[in-house]
């Protein structure tokens, strides 16, 4: 017998192995794409982000979250449950923005503020927020570049991610 019964025992240990592998493989290739709204910074400088959006008790805006140059942040988890959201973000290092006509609060500091009125009167300041239309996607993504950080111009196109 010798040596040449061992290639068979090997084989017949490695292809169940191979079999749960593959299958894996498949498995995680195959499952749905992560929901969530997706910002992300192409422009190399650092990038102060605020988000706007209906949840059921009214109005909120969120913020801040600081982008690195070339990367991307998740800034609302999960499936969406609005169609429109909000954006608004400062260029940390140059001072340009990216705007919108839609007026919403924010603050200095990081901030959850319920409520779009009075910003001022209730100690928030007020800003442009540019409106995106997900179209009910439950994933979104809107990417940041050079050219609206130049001079407060309509921000960058939205996406969906999936």
């Amino acid at each position: 017998m010798g040596s040449a019964g061992r290639p068979r025992v090997r084989y017949a240990f490695a292809m169940p192995f191979l079999t749960f592998a593959v299958g894996l493989a498949a498995m995680v290739a195959a499952s749905p794409a992560r929901a969530d709204f997706r910002v992300c910074n192409a422009t190399q400088n650092l990038v102060g982000v605020g988000i706007g959006y209906r949840a059921k008790a009214g109005w909120i805006t969120e913020g801040w979250w600081h982008i690195e140059g070339s990367s991307c942040k998740t800034l609302i988890e999960g499936p969406l449950s609005s169609r429109f959201y909000y954006l608004y973000a400062e260029d940390a290092e140059r001072g340009g923005r990216w705007d919108g006509p839609i007026n919403m609060c924010v603050a200095e500091k990081e901030f959850k503020i319920a409520g779009v009125s009075d910003c001022v009167a209730r100690g928030f300041q007020r800003a442009g927020f540019q409106e995106y239309d997900t179209g009910e996607q439950a994933s979104w993504m809107v990417q940041l570049t050079d050219d609206p950080a130049t001079g407060g111009v309509p921000a960058a196109p939205g996406t969906n991610s999936q």
